[in-house]
């Protein structure tokens, strides 16, 4: 199933961007864990639009609305079931999609794929507001890795040319906008205000830290820790591309300079640098996990764009309407976190089940 992940849980999302609710299905996690609600609304509150001038003024409160699952904030092993009301809808914006798609949407693709049946209001089934359901089960997921001393955080690594500085040592949870660096952070703010106001978009980087995950979690071959990342990082509307550890860099290096030397501390093998970013031959080594995804600009843009007439067969231009972030990054963060506890979670419970 195509709206479906995982092995030992199982998350399955359902809904469209305009539709009445979203939601989603996590089958698989064991009873008797409690849950902060509060902690959960405060997480999916860093995903939900309408809070920054970098968001989409559409404003959703994304409050969760359990319908099975969870007794007393308690998981009872029955499958959890989750929505999310649509609140603050406007179809009429994109009534003409089925006539001149969008570039850079999946407005053409859909239509081939599902001959015009297909859900357009605000992206459908394809929409990023597909996400929020995901925070549900991964900010779920988050606090269940904390319980073992597991953390999972994330940063605006960059937008456009403009870096953060610094390392993610710990979670910005409570950053509005989160890099390590304020003033880099400000630098970024800045251009994306620019970018609004000439009616264009910008792309960036966000940088995914696991910390405190055992050696001996995922395996070789297809069920690698980086395969059950990509599989669901890339369920990310607007992922475009995602490099472990070093990344991309390590076609620039000699071995001597890319291998992670090992010594003994305490007792304990370590390795001196991470390079590999906590993973060898698909399974963790005990350092910490990382990795980056890169995030395409946002394709819904004020600017005039050529197109086509699908019906009439010939040359269009477009104005996109309707209400879009200027960057998707900021708000991609704490998905970013979600789509990392989900996997990191998943993984650990079939290491459990192998123990």
């Amino acid at each position: 199933m195509s709206s479906s992940y995982g092995e030992n849980i199982r998350l399955t999302i359902f809904g469209q961007s305009h539709s009445p609710a979203i939601g989603m299905t996590l089958e698989g996690i064991p009873a008797g864990n409690r849950i902060d609600m509060d902690a959960l609304r405060k997480f999916l509150g860093r995903r939900a639009p309408g809070g920054a001038s970098w968001s989409t003024p559409r404003k959703e409160a994304d409050l969760p609305e359990f319908l099975g699952g969870i007794v007393d904030d308690t998981t009872c092993g029955a499958p959890l079931a989750a929505i999310i009301h649509n609140t603050n809808t406007k179809s009429s914006d994109y009534e003409e999609l089925k006539r001149v798609p969008r570039p850079g949407h999946a407005d053409l693709t859909a239509q081939i794929k599902y001959g015009g049946f297909q859900d357009v209001s605000g992206g459908g089934h394809f929409s990023g507001r597909l996400t929020a359901p995901m925070c549900i089960a991964g900010g779920i997921c988050r606090q269940l890795l904390a319980q073992e001393g597991i953390s999972v955080m994330a940063r605006v690594l960059s937008v456009g040319d403009i870096v953060d500085g610094g390392e993610l040592t710990a979670p910005l949870d409570d950053k509005l906008f989160p890099a390590v660096d304020d003033k880099q952070g400000e630098k970024m703010k800045e251009l994306i205000d620019l970018v609004r106001s000439e009616g264009d978009s910008i792309g960036g980087v966000i940088e995914c830290v696991v910390t405190g995950l055992p050696a001996g979690i995922g395996d070789p071959m297809f069920d690698g820790m980086e395969n059950r990342i990509a599989q669901i990082v890339f369920g990310i509307p607007a992922v475009k591309g995602l490099e472990f550890g070093a990344g991309f860099e390590v076609a620039k290096k000699r071995g001597s300079e890319n291998n992670d030397p090992y010594r003994v501390e305490d007792g304990r093998i370590v390795a001196e640098s991470n390079n590999a970013g906590g993973i060898l031959g698909g399974i963790t080594n005990g350092m910490p996990l990382v990795f980056r995804a890169a995030f395409k600009p946002t394709p819904s843009i004020a600017k005039e764009q050529k197109s086509v007439d699908m019906k009439a067969v010939k040359d269009e231009t477009l104005e996109v309407k309707g209400r879009h972030d200027p960057c998707i990054v900021v708000r991609a963060v704490p998905v970013v976190e979600a789509a990392a506890a989900i996997a990191c979670y998943d993984a650990i419970l079939g290491r459990k089940k192998e123990i």
